[in-house]
């Protein structure tokens, strides 16, 4: 009797230690596939479809580590295998991690308007001129999308406002390159009231376009700004926390 229960728990462990093998592996191969993903787009080994295909397999591969982790962790329970359990639990926290960032961009599309072109200014917004040929040969348009671009902003972003500063335009020009150089964006042109950059995104790479206009007003200086996408639909409401973040980051600058 001793024996025969004795073999019994050996195959249980055995069956759980496979289990327990296998989602290990389904996480580590969803960690390949979607960190993978951007960096293969970036450095154009594969074409921004594949890289989402990438993407969505590695989802697939994060579910499937987590149903197998919770099969190991019941049935470790149920055999009283605490170890195989650790492990359960473990590959769900990880995967939970590895999804959270996903998740919440999705929840964030679904959020925001399908619009990727915003700006302070939208009935004179500034106007690129040394990114034209650039943004030209990209998918997105180089000229404002127009007024129901406009309508879907002003519902979605109430806070993307022009900056009004009581400073002379010479000082904001200067503090607005500063602030440029310092968010990393590589710099295209530099004139007497505007300077135009080009931001890029960490992962994939992808290249948003930034105008910087400063006008001149009785005793202040007002400072448009327009960030676009050069790819993409919908920006994830990207472009317009890009302008928030960075004319907050100059009224500090200049204050």
């Amino acid at each position: 009797m001793a024996k025969r229960l004795n073999s019994t728990q050996s195959k249980g462990g055995s069956w759980l230690a496979v289990l327990a093998w296998l989602c290990a592996l389904a996480l580590l191969g969803a960690m390949l596939l979607m960190g993978a993903a951007g960096p293969a787009y970036r450095w154009e080994f594969i074409e921004l479809s594949s890289a989402f295909n990438l993407l969505r397999t590695g989802v697939y591969a994060a579910t499937a580590a987590v149903v197998l982790s919770v099969l190991l962790l019941l049935a470790s329970m149920i055999q009283r295998r605490w170890g195989t359990g650790l492990v359960a639990i473990v590959v769900m926290l990880a995967t939970v991690a590895l999804l959270y960032s996903p998740w919440q961009q999705w929840q964030r599309a679904q959020q925001v308007p399908a619009i990727h072109d915003i700006t302070t200014d939208m009935q004179t917004p500034p106007t690129f001129e040394a990114l034209r040929g650039a943004r030209e040969a990209a998918p997105n348009a180089v000229d404002y999308p127009g007024e129901a671009t406009a309508r879907q902003q002003q519902a979605a972003y109430p806070n993307v406002q022009p900056l009004t500063v009581a400073v002379p335009i010479e000082t904001v020009l200067s503090a607005a390159q500063a602030e440029v150089e310092a968010s990393g964006w590589r710099i295209s042109a530099i004139t007497e009231n505007t300077i135009e950059a080009t931001a890029t995104t960490l992962w994939f790479g992808f290249e948003d376009d930034v105008v910087i206009r400063l006008t001149e007003q009785p005793n202040s200086v007002r400072v448009d700004m327009r960030s676009a996408s050069r790819l993409g639909a919908s920006d994830i409401g990207t472009n317009a926390l890009r302008i928030e973040t960075f004319l907050n980051a100059l009224r500090e600058r200049l204050e």
